[in-house]
């Protein structure tokens, strides 16, 4: 049965200004010149440049007299029906300080600074490469057909990994045409007659044996490599070298040249190239730390963002409207006001957004620095204390999801090199002693271990457990081998050399 009932709910919700705070906190440095950018773009209110002082005359004080006298004729409240609530037009004319602060260049300029320039490289992509070669094939119209469904199923590793039967079902559907796997077979070995050698190969074993096939006037140690790949590509991939030295009966140094011509191979022919689509991306740090004789310098990279103001010819415009009676009884001009606020308002929330993002990344990276203080003077990773999100919004006084924002996808320049902000933070775990250190700590003696080992005898987790047990760290083989796959290391089988 159908009841009609009073409820009473306590909601939050985000104003359209946080969300757009939200969203620019998250965009970094390389990206936010391009989101200026669009917003000029798209809102006319908005322009490059600094402040004026001319803006700030005796009209922002006036009291907009013939508003007030004419208020019947001239109803507020029907324009601001579709902009949400009254605004003033002092709201949108600038405020005391006529240089806006979101934009501090002062901190990363300087004329001694040198400006460099960064080349990005012109390269043909991969799939253009490719496109050329088969230019040059005598297919015939049918047989391109085919060719060209196969170049656009190689992947951008150089390998075809979608099976036959797929490409023919896609030749039949989206090309009219009709073909079975022994004539793909033919087209491919063509394709993998391209370059680079490997191209087109539908596995790690075909890539390599494309390679080793194309190298002119092959020598022992290259046939040998080819019977290997061919006989016992799975013991090889396993470093299983006992097993193939028996088999094939040869001795150690035989393999290992033969290792040594298998390791000049590319198994990824398609990474020569700049993928298609793709550009090589530069880091841009985001903030600047320097040492000025032991005192840390912090700023941020704004060299790109542009100052931005309001556009006086807006304001004008309004100011027009608005005084004068005449205008404001045509019609149509109520929707002209409603719109030109519109963008004025729009204008002013992005340039405060621009500032709060400013203030909320300093404050933010401010709070690290002080808290990680004996690593940013020396650059030494055993300095590293334990810090999570918390922490650093506990310091500011800021939600752990605003630290977050700040710290994903933002990027410091320290004397000792660029790192992601997001690897400052890390667990803690306590030693031997009973202190806490940072589980990066664990890590970095991990690395050293690792490289300092005979690549001959390589370190088992079980060896590398007990080495740090020696040091003051006693945690468990299963962490070790946690903290050894989050380095990208491979187990000690796999790491072995001869």
């Amino acid at each position: 049965m159908l009841r009609q009932s009073l409820q009473q709910k306590l909601l939050q919700k985000l104003s359209p200004q946080q969300i757009q705070l939200m969203k620019m906190l998250q965009i970094p440095s390389m990206e936010l010149e391009e989101r200026i950018k669009e917003e000029l773009e798209i809102n006319p209110a908005l322009e490059e440049g600094k402040e004026e002082e001319e803006f700030e005359n005796d009209e922002q004080d006036e009291d907009f007299d013939a508003k007030e006298e004419d208020n019947d004729d001239y109803d507020e409240k029907d324009i601001s029906d579709d902009t949400g609530d009254e605004f003033e037009i002092d709201d949108y004319r600038n405020e005391d300080d006529s240089t806006p602060d979101y934009k501090l260049s002062s901190n990363n300029k300087s004329p001694d600074d040198e400006e460099r320039d960064m080349p990005i490289a012109l390269q043909i992509s991969f799939s253009d490469t490719l496109a050329t070669q088969l230019g040059m094939c005598m297919f015939d119209d049918r047989e391109m057909i085919i060719a060209e469904q196969i170049l656009g199923s190689i992947d951008d590793d150089g390998y075809l990994r979608r099976p036959m039967e797929a490409i023919i079902n896609d030749l039949l559907f989206s090309q009219n045409t009709e073909t079975n796997e022994a004539e793909l077979n033919e087209i491919l070995k063509v394709i993998q007659s391209f370059d680079p050698p490997g191209v087109g190969a539908r596995d790690l074993k075909e890539c390599l044996l494309l390679q080793l096939h194309r190298i002119p006037h092959p020598s022992a140690a290259v046939l040998l490599a080819i019977k290997i790949v061919e006989e016992r590509m799975e013991e090889f991939s396993k470093k299983h070298y006992d097993k193939i030295a028996a088999y094939f009966n040869i001795t150690m140094e035989e393999l290992k040249d033969v290792i040594h011509e298998i390791l000049k191979l590319n198994p990824r022919p398609g990474n020569t190239f700049v993928s298609s689509g793709k550009s090589q991306e530069h880091v841009i740090p985001d903030f600047i730390l320097s040492n000025n004789d032991g005192e840390i310098e912090l700023s941020l990279n704004s060299r790109n963002a542009p100052d931005l103001r309001v556009s006086k010819t807006y304001v004008d415009m309004l100011n027009e409207y608005t005084k004068d009676k005449k205008l404001r009884s045509q019609k149509g001009n109520k929707e002209a006001v409603a719109f030109v606020r519109q963008k004025l308002e729009s204008a002013r929330w992005f340039i405060d957004s621009l500032k709060q993002r400013y203030e909320t990344l300093y404050v933010t990276m401010g709070a690290i620095i002080e808290y990680q203080k004996e690593y940013f003077l020396t650059g030494d990773a055993m300095k590293l204390k334990p810090m999570i999100l918390k922490d650093i919004a506990d310091r500011t006084g800021l939600d752990i999801s605003t630290v977050s924002r700040v710290s994903n996808s933002k990027y410091i320049q320290t004397p000792f090199g660029t790192f992601l902000i997001k690897s400052f933070f890390s667990e803690s775990m306590t030693n031997e002693s009973g202190e806490e250190v940072s589980n990066r700590e664990v890590k970095k003696i991990l690395t050293d271990c690792i490289d300092a080992e005979d690549k001959k005898r390589p370190l088992n987790d079980d060896k590398l457990m007990l080495i740090l047990k020696e040091k003051g760290y006693s945690i468990a083989r299963r962490t070790v081998a946690k903290y050894r796959e989050m380095l990208g290391i491979p187990v000690a089988r796999l790491r072995k050399e001869l």
